[in-house]
């Protein structure tokens, strides 16, 4: 079966390998073109498998969060997901709710089961990634929230704070994060509630 490379499938920046046969959406092609990225078309067995959405994560940053995205990259890779980098690429100034709606619009979309969203204190990542349907962020700061937050309320978007955590306790919450599974039972029911208040507000 042809892959099908979409516009959420286009990375921040570089290059994105495919397998030849491909078919490219007209929008993906422009997106391509706005972010400067080189669609390449590769043999299959020169391209990775693309992971499937369970096992990716969409990671995104502003400026202020760029040095512990890079930093915890490694880490979510080691674990066993494959991570999208939505950017940033650099210190530059950038605009946290960038960041935030393009890992938002991935989960949303279904194209990676979570997120991770950086800046500064992460409040306005969070803010922001919960205005897109289907987004459940949670800012957290230790392990007890990070369990909290997927064992209740099923969080499919983890925030974090670059200047309020060291490095060490954001890979605390990470990996804590990463391995909390939803407990369901009497929490699903508050989370549809949850579910049903975003459908009253949908236009």
């Amino acid at each position: 079966m042809k892959r099908v490379v979409t516009a959420q499938d286009i990375p921040a920046g570089g290059e994105l390998r495919i397998p030849v046969g491909s078919i490219v959406t007209a929008s993906a092609r422009e997106v391509a073109a706005d972010r400067g990225v080189r669609i390449v078309e590769l043999p299959e067995d020169q391209v990775s498998a693309l992971a499937p959405p369970e096992k990716t994560i969409a990671m995104g940053a502003d400026h202020g969060g760029f040095r512990l995205k890079e930093a915890l990259k490694p880490l979510v890779a080691s674990l066993g997901f494959e991570v999208r980098d939505v950017g940033v690429n650099e210190e530059k100034p950038a605009d946290y709710p960038d960041l935030a709606l393009k890992v938002a619009q991935i989960v949303a979309a279904g194209t990676a089961a979570r997120g991770i969203l950086i800046d500064g204190a992460g409040i306005g990542s969070s803010i922001a990634a919960n205005k897109v349907p289907g987004i459940r962020a949670a800012l957290c700061y230790d392990k007890a929230s990070a369990r909290n937050s997927r064992e209740h309320n099923d969080a499919n978007v983890l925030t974090l704070g670059a200047r309020l955590l060291t490095e060490t306790q954001a890979e605390e919450v990470v990996r804590t994060w990463l391995a909390t599974a939803f407990g369901g039972g009497r929490h699903q029911a508050r989370v549809q509630k949850i579910s049903e208040i975003e459908r009253q507000y949908l236009k």
